[in-house]
């Protein structure tokens, strides 16, 4: 008997939290052909599981390298279903976003996550990674040509280099050329007014919705 959608989700969830790359890509294939929406394929299946693989993270039940095998499976999934997203019909070029975690801190789970989600909803993303270096934020929007700039961090020790990225791109000028959004757990409403940032959510769902509307999607 075939799987409801509902099944199909929480299995695609459970097969995240527990690593299984090829169970997933089966179970997103099974989803894909039972003809449901791969965009509800992406959001109540595979990241539903890596938020709670990050959960496990969190409680200190799941180590890094757990967590990494988690992505390995959600990417896995996620290959599968992101063909199958409605086609941006707008006819403008896919806007772009520079992320990375800010010189200093090396805690990547939410900006991948970030990512992912700004890439399926449309955004052509260009990942610095963890440890980034400030000035390499703004030398790689300048390359590419970025409408934003997004930035991550869980350390408080590291949020001062937010702000220094924001005096780089006024001192060169550049400022009104890019949204700069700012997140991370220590990182409030108020120090992103503070520093001048243009977008701050506190989570990745929030912050892929704000960073499409920031550039007009």
């Amino acid at each position: 008997m075939a799987r409801t959608k509902e099944e199909l989700l929480a299995k695609m969830a459970e097969d995240v939290v527990e690593m299984e790359d090829e169970d997933v890509v089966d179970v997103c294939q099974e989803y894909i052909e039972a003809g449901y929406p791969a965009m509800e394929g992406i959001m109540e299946g595979l990241v539903q599981g890596m938020n709670k693989a990050s959960e496990l993270y969190d409680a200190e039940e799941y180590f890094v390298t757990d967590v990494l095998l988690c992505s390995d499976a959600m990417y896995a999934g996620l290959d599968i279903l992101k063909p199958h997203l409605p086609k941006d019909e707008s006819g403008k070029a896919a806007p772009k976003a520079v992320i990375g975690v800010v010189e200093g801190d090396t805690h990547d789970i939410g900006k991948n996550l970030v990512k992912i989600l700004m890439d399926t909803n449309g955004f052509d993303m260009y990942d610095l990674g963890r440890d980034v270096p400030l000035e390499k934020f703004v030398d790689k929007a300048e390359e590419v040509g970025a409408d934003i700039i997004a930035m991550s961090t869980l350390m408080t020790t590291t949020m001062g280099g937010m702000k220094k990225v924001i005096e780089m791109l006024n001192e060169r000028g550049i400022r009104d050329k890019y949204k700069v959004m700012v997140g991370g757990s220590p990182i409030s409403k108020k120090f992103a007014d503070e520093i001048g940032a243009d977008i701050y959510t506190a989570n990745a769902v929030e912050a892929a919705a704000a960073a499409k509307e920031a550039v007009g999607r």
